[in-house]
């Protein structure tokens, strides 16, 4: 039987000028993949104005709980305040553990 552990899906909803710095975020907090989707939506502030401003990208990652704890903090300090941004997380159930527990 595949061996399965818990982790936390951590979803980063955010303008796509913002990738690459919440990239390195992911990476300085351990995360060792994760799955970047371009996304459009509607919100308490409608939608987009306008496409020139880039689309908005959804990043998943699969992380222990402390990190992701770790990551919604930080990405709560750095970007609510001046940035169209929403972070959320999950408990998930993960097989191939063996991808994910590192020493």
């Amino acid at each position: 039987m595949a061996v399965k552990i818990q982790l936390r899906k951590v979803s980063i909803i955010a303008e796509r000028v913002l990738r690459d710095e919440i990239l390195d975020l992911l990476r300085k907090h351990g995360a060792t993949g994760w799955t970047l989707t371009p996304v459009q939506g509607e919100g308490a502030h409608g939608s987009r104005a306008s496409e020139l401003e880039g689309s908005n990208v959804q990043i998943d990652t699969l992380i222990s709980t402390h990190r992701a704890d770790r990551i919604m903090d930080e990405i709560a300090c750095n970007y609510f305040a001046d940035w169209s941004v929403i972070v959320y997380a999950a408990d998930v159930d993960v097989l191939r553990a063996e991808k994910y527990e590192k020493s």
